[in-house]
Formats: C-alpha cells, structure tokens, sequence
C-alpha cells in the first residue's frame, strides 16, 4: 500500500453531495442542426435512473413539453414503482424513483432550488467544445464544497443553442482515443457522474 488516502470520507462525500440531473428532449437538434423534439425512451430512463441512484444524484429531472411523452414516462416509472415491476424487481423502482417529469428545465431548475435551498450551479454537456466550458477538476471540486449542481444532458444530437447559452458553464467533451465522438446520451452521463462523483475523484 502507498498510504495514499482519499481527499474526503464516504460520510463526508453523502453529506456535501448536492446533484440533480436533467434530460432535455426539448428543444435539441438533429443531424442538421435544426430545434426539433425527441421522444423518452425506456433505455434512458432506466439506466440515467440507475447511474444517478449509484452515485449520489437527488433528482433526474426529464424535460419534455410534449403531454404524451410525459404520461409515456411516467407510466413507466410508476410500472417500475407501484406495478408488477416493483414487484419482482424492486431494485429497478429505487433506481427510477428518482425520476421527476417536467415540461422545461425552467421547471427543472426551480425544482432543484426548492430541493436544495439555492439556486443550482446549471451546467450543459457537449460533445463540441463550448466558449464557456468549465473544467471536470473545477466543477469536481465545488461538487464536494457542496454547491448544488445540475447537470443538463440532450438527448438526440444534443442541446439546442438556447440551453446552451442559459447554462452557467458547459463541461468539456467526452474524447476517446479512436477518433470517434458519438456516445449514447446514456454512456455520456455515466461517464460524467463517475467523474463529478465517483469515489476516487472526492
């Protein structure tokens, strides 16, 4: 062993933890760039629920203004909570209880600085390198200062210059090593929370 120890508890770490994250599916853009809206899928609310309930997350706030597409998410959370599939797998439930279905992230915002007592440091993610991005180590460690944050995901080809430009900050974008740079909305939010939040980055 080396004696290296963390830089926080796991005590301290749930303490100061003050994350919420959204799912915007209006208004992104698709391939052309154009303002369009996107539909919820299952896959995004199962597994963007299961990263956030694994690192900490208070709230996953999904942004659509469309009403079909609010009752498609909801049904399916109260599937996973209250019907059959709470009932054989109620690991699923815990995980998408942290859902909350909004209609912009106006919304989305207010709920946070109901839920933390401030208004939340708002910071978009992109897969372009923005004029305002702020840095993983930054944003890390005001993460452990306690600052409430909420994190904004796009789902399509990603958020619509308005979200963007509402943002306090923009994070930097995920790069691999092959050249490619067309993650899930879903892999990119795992990737981000391990970052912002994972055991070793405290």
């Amino acid at each position: 062993m080396n004696g290296l120890k963390p830089l926080c508890s796991k005590a301290d770490a749930k303490r100061s933890i003050r994350v919420d994250i959204a799912l915007v599916h209006y208004p992104v853009i698709n391939r052309n760039g154009e303002t369009i809206g996107s539909a919820v899928t299952n896959l995004d609310l199962h597994d963007i629920a299961r990263a956030g309930k694994t690192y900490g997350v208070s709230t996953y706030w999904v942004v659509t203004p469309f009403t079909e597409q609010q009752q498609l998410a909801r049904q399916i959370v109260d599937h996973w909570i209250n019907g059959h599939g709470g009932r054989v797998n109620s690991d699923r439930g815990t995980a998408l209880s942290l859902v909350s279905v909004c209609s912009d992230l106006t919304e989305a915002v207010a709920g946070s600085t109901e839920r933390f007592g401030e208004e939340p440091l708002v910071l978009a993610t992109c897969a372009r390198v923005q004029d305002k991005t702020i840095t993983y180590e930054t944003i890390r460690k005001e993460v452990w200062r306690g600052r409430p944050i909420l994190l904004v995901f796009g789902t399509a080809w990603g958020l619509d210059s308005a979200i963007l430009a509402r943002a306090d900050g923009v994070l930097p974008p995920l790069y691999g090593r092959a050249g490619f740079n067309h993650l899930s909305v879903r892999s990119a939010a795992s990737i981000i929370l391990d970052r912002l939040l994972g055991e070793m980055t405290c």
